[in-house]
């Protein structure tokens, strides 16, 4: 059919993203449904469907269920949820899953977040590429139904999905503290009261809890759903000021990232939470008994403070490259305990190795509320370097702007794990800087972190001047 979206376009590497109506409509999702169950032999089988709050999700979710039907799937609708929610039904029931939803994307977005039994990731590498081309044949030549079809159910779990998540982080011995929360009209909105407040019948605990934005609104009428803009965290660092609160917590779209604001209004690293989770972690192991090596992963944007807070708690730091499916896959290789990146994603064993940004938020609830001062000097104490953000940058010829760099820090220290890792010392202070193409645009994307403020915007400046430099 000459007249079917081209799904090379919209199938990315970690799920699928696009235009709703031009690019994502319902013969291509069911046509993905169908290849999802045959790819991964979910024929006979539970799959989980749950989606977010925009219009397009529920009609989607319906079409995506009757093509995994249509090819024997027994479908487990679960309705509106969050994307950690999806992980969590398709871990505790051992079942694949797809959850709809385009995270902080635009409201004309919509997506697929994919996962096989026990909410393992699916990418490109690991059958998203032969699902996909599986669903261009069945969008072709029609999808064959099965004889048997599979059958189709109801479940809601967020009451055992809020239990579950208080199971592991106990936060009722906790001082009293104000929180305002930024649903950004996304799936917080639902489950922030019912892992935090008493909206799925747990006890209350000593959380006085301020809502904003907590109608679900797939149009996102206030801001978008993505804290990792700086002008999406006005409204909540406002109210935090005004409300005195003790901290924000801001949650983008599918609910599954979680940035926290101090009682000052200013952000709070991912890195520094990232820190603070993780000795948490290693000591909940050891409390459990373990006396091996237990492993914890951080990819190499976040800040020098992760490993070295992570050796100093007894572990062993595991440096990887960024990615979603990636880092899934490299808890499961290492056993690691806990996984945090530098865009507010945390991985927890104890959550099958998959993300949980409210997770997150309950250790570090858990850990400040332990404390008397206040969150900007627990801030501060996991944020000892000063790091730039990511820089990004229109590069028409990648390939000079790396031999630009190669050439200019040749004396330095490189590694490749992950685009061109730079590093260095300068008057007894370390500095180093990461530059890496993006997959889909003509970007480099440049992040450093030094020991000072002045020597950080040095190594920033004299990069960037070389990224941006014309010939």
């Amino acid at each position: 059919m000459s007249s079917s979206p081209d799904l090379d376009a919209f199938v990315k590497t970690y799920d699928v993203r696009g235009l709703v109506g031009s690019q994502l409509t319902d013969e291509v999702v069911s046509a993905i449904g169908a290849a999802f169950v045959d790819e991964i032999g979910a024929s006979g089988k539970d799959v989980v469907v749950g989606h977010d709050m925009r219009d397009s999700s529920p009609g989607f979710a319906r079409a995506f269920a009757e093509g995994a039907r249509a090819r024997g799937a027994d479908v487990v609708a679960i309705g509106l949820c969050s994307t950690d929610e999806s992980y969590f039904a398709s871990g505790s029931m051992n079942a694949a899953a797809a959850m709809f939803t385009a995270s902080h994307n635009p409201a004309t977005y919509n997506g697929i977040k994919l996962s096989r039994a026990g909410a393992r990731g699916i990418s490109l590498d690991t059958g998203l590429a032969a699902i996909r081309d599986r669903a261009k044949e069945y969008l072709a030549s029609g999808i064959p139904p099965l004889a048997t079809q599979g059958s189709y159910r109801e479940a809601d779990v967020l009451a055992d999905y809020a239990s579950y998540l208080r199971g592991l982080v106990d936060l009722s011995g906790i001082r009293p503290l104000r929180v305002v929360v930024d649903a950004g009209n996304g799936m917080g909105g639902m489950t922030v009261p019912a892992v935090l407040g008493t909206a799925a019948g747990l006890p209350a605990l000593p959380l006085d809890l301020i809502p904003l934005y907590f109608d679900l609104d797939g149009t996102f009428p206030n801001h978008e759903a993505n804290p990792l803009e700086p002008a999406n965290l006005v409204d909540l660092q406002k109210a935090v000021v005004e409300h005195r609160a003790d901290l924000g917590l801001a949650f983008d779209g599918d609910a599954d990232r979680c940035f926290v604001i101090d009682e000052r209004g200013e952000p709070m690293n991912p890195s520094a939470v990232a820190a603070v989770v993780a000795v948490r972690e290693i000591a909940r192991a050891r409390s459990l008994g373990e006396d091996g090596e237990l492993y914890i992963i951080h990819n190499l944007i976040t800040s020098r403070i992760v490993p070295e807070t992570i050796l100093a708690a007894g572990a062993v730091p595991v440096r990887t490259r960024v990615g979603h499916s990636l880092i899934k896959d490299e808890m499961a290789a290492t056993g690691a305990v806990f996984g945090g990146e530098h865009s507010a994603h945390y991985y927890f064993r104890d959550f099958w190795g998959a993300d949980n940004g409210m997770l997150a938020a309950m250790h570090l609830l858990a850990e400040f509320g332990a404390q008397d001062g206040p969150l900007s000097a627990m801030s501060r104490d996991f944020t000892p370097y000063s790091m730039s953000g990511e820089l990004n940058s229109v590069v028409t010829d990648v390939p000079a702007a790396y031999e630009r760099i190669v050439t200019a820090y040749s004396d330095s220290d490189f590694d490749e794990l992950d685009g061109l890792t730079v590093s260095g010392n300068s008057e007894g202070a370390f500095w180093w800087f990461n530059v890496r193409p993006s997959n889909t645009e003509p970007l480099l994307r440049l992040n450093v972190e030094a020991e000072t403020v002045p020597l950080m915007e040095r190594v920033r400046d004299s990069v960037l001047s070389l990224i941006r430099s014309v010939h």
